[in-house]
């Protein structure tokens, strides 16, 4: 039981260690940097344009289809590349498995595709 304690303080001294040192660099920070407040300073900055009106504007929900879009094409190549490294290793069942994963990302494509999503023109 002492070893399997061990094994969790070694885990807690680590994230102590993490903690501290994020601690310690925002305070190393808070301390250095100028401190020159004003009015300029708290304004919204967009581009380098003043900004016009209020902060707040409402995005569309093409956004989100973006992101599915994103998780599509980024976390597919996140698993299909070690899969294809150890392929020969793993066997027919985790093809089949991978060819279902294959499967819904492209009915997600073919959503996105369906909805006019894929074209460059609004």
């Amino acid at each position: 039981m002492r070893a399997y304690l061990d094994d969790y303080a070694a885990v807690g001294a680590i994230i102590l260690v993490g903690v501290l040192l994020a601690t310690a660099m925002l305070g190393v920070n808070r301390l250095m940097r100028p401190q020159v407040p004003s009015r300029a300073k708290t304004t919204t900055y967009e581009s380098g344009v003043d900004p016009v009106g209020e902060g707040w504007a409402q995005s569309t929900v093409r956004y989100y289809v973006y992101a599915f879009l994103y998780v599509i094409f980024a976390v597919d190549a996140v698993f299909l590349f070690p899969w294809a490294v150890v392929l020969d290793d793993i066997g027919r069942a985790a093809a089949a498995e991978m060819g279902i994963f294959i499967g819904i990302l492209v009915v997600g494509l073919a959503y996105a595709w369906r909805k006019g999503v894929l074209s460059w023109t609004p």
